[in-house]
């Protein structure tokens, strides 16, 4: 509790700095606030302290807090005269976007559906507005537009699955529910599977996978850059989180009933995410496309429910996040020189920017899974963990896609290295230095060691 009272108190602190024009204080005042909330995760660990029986802040909470706040404090570190180049409303900007990590730490730790439903509301709200936080810019606005009305459908069905699965067990809370279905197993009521199959769409909705996916690669694109790597980075990681405390946990006496539907989803959403990224020519509407590609690798987790789901996915994560904060760091810095975002936009810059291209081909390197790097982990622990029930033919399909990758991620690596281009020298400030590097060592080691985290949960 103390972790979301923190975050809270920043968020307001930082607001009422923005009314009194203290604009150098709004960075620092924030990193604090995010510092002191990450030190309360640490001192946390082990303790599995509940609050009010709604909310559980166990190991697996405070591992994707943890994450969702260093992932969170990496991305303020790249706001450098970002948000004050378009608007004088920085505050309220650092504020929103304290408010979504609200939300987003309710989403990891909630012990009763109503907090679960608590906390999307309170990241989806905040995220509407920051996709359109450019006001005077078409794209922007298209993009909050589709977001809110996608994001209220996707509402819906999670609030009527949460509805039903409350009318059959007569409880939010999710010891309950478990408990209901395995003092039941052969009466349960319809009402619990049709809420089941809601909750299940409702969430892959919120996560961008296929087929549901529709909204993810406008919305992307229209959003200011950070707000699109907030968005790729520390929302999905929430989203599966929230989705593995339900499903891996509480719904897991019907996992038969539930993995036909969800391996129709993974197919579609590897095979969608992948083909369509092939097709690219603008690099962070490919960088959408591959988002949903790796929601069909994380779903993999919930194919064959195992004692280690939990500690993969949290490396899958890790490596995803860091990975993609760098292509999206690198991003920002071409598009504020070059003023577009295609591939042709890097051309040439491993010639004059070396650092910002060494790490840009180590997070493709990552993404695309090979070894050596966080990304190669991840997958292989997550082919490793649907091989438990020898689904052999969901791998080989996996494996083929994962080839497809290869070949839209390394586009970007030949501009930068074999294409002739403007060789525009990237203007690299101090914090985004600071960002790459750390988040290029953290791929790197955790593609070395990952047992640091692998038995973390």
């Amino acid at each position: 509790m103390n972790i979301i009272i923190t975050i809270i108190v920043t968020a307001l602190v930082v607001l009422y700095a923005g009314l009194f024009k203290a604009k150098k204080a709004l960075l620092p005042l924030t990193l604090i606030g995010l510092l002191t909330s990450l030190a309360f995760v640490v001192t946390s660990w082990n303790t599995n302290q509940t609050y009010y029986g709604m909310m559980q802040m166990d190991n697996f909470a405070l591992a994707f807090a943890g994450l969702a706040i260093i992932g969170t404090l990496f991305i303020f570190l790249l706001t450098q005269n970002y948000f004050s180049a378009n608007s004088e409303n920085t505050a309220e900007y650092f504020t929103l976007i304290l408010f979504a990590l609200t939300g987003i730490v309710i989403m990891v730790s909630y012990k009763n559906m109503s907090m679960l439903f608590i906390g999307v509301e309170i990241m989806s709200v905040a995220l509407y507005i920051l996709a359109g936080i450019r006001k005077n810019n078409f794209a922007s606005n298209e993009a909050s537009l589709k977001y809110f009305l996608m994001g209220a459908f996707s509402t819906g069905f999670l609030l009527f699955g949460i509805t039903l699965i409350y009318g059959a067990t007569a409880s939010f809370d999710l010891d309950m529910i478990n408990k209901y279905l395995v003092e039941n197993p052969q009466s349960v009521s319809p009402l619990f599977y049709t809420g089941v199959i809601l909750l299940l769409v409702g969430m892959c909705f919120k996560i961008g996978a296929a087929p549901f996916h529709f909204w993810t690669p406008d919305v992307y694109e229209g959003s200011p850059t950070l707000i699109t790597t907030f968005m790729s980075t520390v929302v999905k990681t929430a989203g599966f989180a929230a989705i593995l405390r339900l499903f891996a946990d509480t719904f897991a006496p019907l996992h038969d009933f539930w993995l036909v539907p969800l391996m129709v989803i993974v197919c579609l959403t590897l095979f969608i995410g992948n083909v369509t990224a092939l097709f690219q020519k603008n690099f962070k509407r490919m960088l959408a496309y591959s988002s949903i590609s790796h929601a069909g690798y994380l779903l993999f987790s919930l194919v064959s429910l195992t004692a280690s789901s939990m500690n993969n996915v949290l490396v899958y994560a890790v490596a995803y996040t860091f990975a993609s904060i760098i292509a999206f760091g690198v991003l920002i810095l071409v598009k504020q020189k070059t003023g577009n975002d295609n591939f042709e936009s890097f051309n040439g810059l491993g010639k004059r920017n070396p650092f910002a291209a060494l790490a840009l081909t180590v997070a493709m390197l990552s993404l695309a899974g090979i070894p050596l790097t966080a990304g190669f982990i991840g997958k292989y622990l997550m082919f490793l963990n649907v091989m438990h029930d020898y689904h052999f033919y969901l791998v080989a399909f996996a494996i083929l896609n994962a080839l497809v990758g290869f070949y839209y991620y390394f586009k970007v690596i030949v501009a930068m290295y074999f294409k002739e281009g403007t060789e525009v020298e990237l203007e690299m400030p101090v914090q985004y230095k600071v960002v790459l590097a750390l988040s290029l060592i953290i791929t790197v080691f955790l593609g070395i060691y990952p047992t640091v985290i692998l038995n973390l949960i």
